[in-house]
């Protein structure tokens, strides 16, 4: 966790309620704000969870802010927040009405992650299906509530199964619409293996040839998978993990831009300032600024970003588009 002042980024493990099914909880947004008090969070604090959220609005839009973008969620939208990113709700929650899904990605069996493109690059932003795909979604959301709340209608191991199934066939349903559009839905293993690496090591070396010695891959055969996976170079990944958690901590903390630098491994203020103005055409100190005044009214469909040139996704028609 990080602190000072009045703002902190939170790592927050799977808490589930009492009674709840393991790895699983299905409730309403309404309630959100009262189960993250009961575990002593306020929701306008900046979190990085160590689960999956999958959030649908039906009415009502919500604002969020996750890594460091304002994201509006309009009705009917869904939004998909990984474990590895940071959010906080901004406003329309107390008015917003919707379902909010938390779950480990264990309760998925190997099958659906490996269809479903689970591991990285993800796709962001939120997913406005059309209204012929929103059908059939919902209606696999309303199965997999009435699942959940079937307890003590079927055996437990029985219950847990039917809603790992219906969880299972939701995902592929929504990561079905997230898919790239060149995108296979499958990440090649060099890829998963450099991702886990950077994911580890990111503070420690910012050289691709460190990440190839060792992994036991060449140099090129990272730039391959990366480019396969991503469209952009191993070094590209590697930089853009390095700008994401840096605006992370620029965002989401009142810690000193020099302070953010030697905790991603920069060896003076002015390398660190250098390095990002170079990756984002702005210093530190002029991206806290504008970002603490950037308007939340953005498009559903946002711009290429982040790791991996990841993107928001706006369904249209019978198919989506990335």
């Amino acid at each position: 966790m990080f602190k000072i002042g009045q703002l902190r980024i939170v790592e927050v493990p799977f808490r589930p309620a009492a009674g709840a099914l393991p790895g699983l909880e299905v409730l309403p947004l309404a309630r959100l704000a009262r189960r993250a008090a009961g575990h002593g969070l306020d929701v306008r604090t900046p979190v990085r969870a160590a689960f999956h959220h999958l959030l649908m609005v039906e009415k009502g839009i919500l604002r969020l802010t996750v890594d460091g973008e304002p994201l509006p969620v309009p009705p009917s939208a869904w939004l998909w927040i990984r474990p590895e990113q940071v959010y906080r709700f901004d406003e329309g929650l107390e008015h917003a009405q919707g379902t909010l899904i938390l779950f480990q990605l264990g309760l998925l069996d190997p099958a659906t992650i490996a269809a479903a493109s689970v591991d990285p690059p993800f796709a962001w932003g939120a997913l406005l299906p059309s209204a012929e795909e929103a059908e059939p979604i919902e209606r696999t959301l309303e199965l997999l509530m009435e699942a959940y709340e079937e307890t003590g209608a079927l055996r437990l191991d029985a219950q847990i199964e039917l809603v790992r199934h219906l969880l299972a066939a939701l995902v592929l349903r929504l990561s079905h619409l997230y898919v790239r559009e060149q995108g296979a839905s499958r990440t090649a293993e060099a890829f998963r293996a450099f991702h886990a690496a950077v994911e580890r090591d990111f503070t420690e070396s910012r050289t691709v040839a460190d990440y190839a010695r060792a992994l036991g891959y060449s140099s090129r055969t990272l730039t391959r998978a990366c480019l396969a996976a991503t469209g952009g170079t191993a070094k590209r990944y590697l930089d853009d993990r390095i700008v994401l958690e840096a605006r992370r901590l620029l965002v989401h903390t009142e810690l000193p831009t020099s302070v953010v630098g030697d905790r991603l491994g920069f060896p003076t203020p002015t390398a660190f300032s250098k390095f990002f103005k170079h990756h984002t055409g702005e210093t530190p100190t002029d991206y806290r600024s504008h970002a603490s005044g950037r308007s939340s009214e953005s498009s559903v469909v946002r711009p290429e970003g982040g790791p991996g040139g990841v993107r928001c996704v706006r369904s249209q028609g019978g198919g989506a588009s990335a």
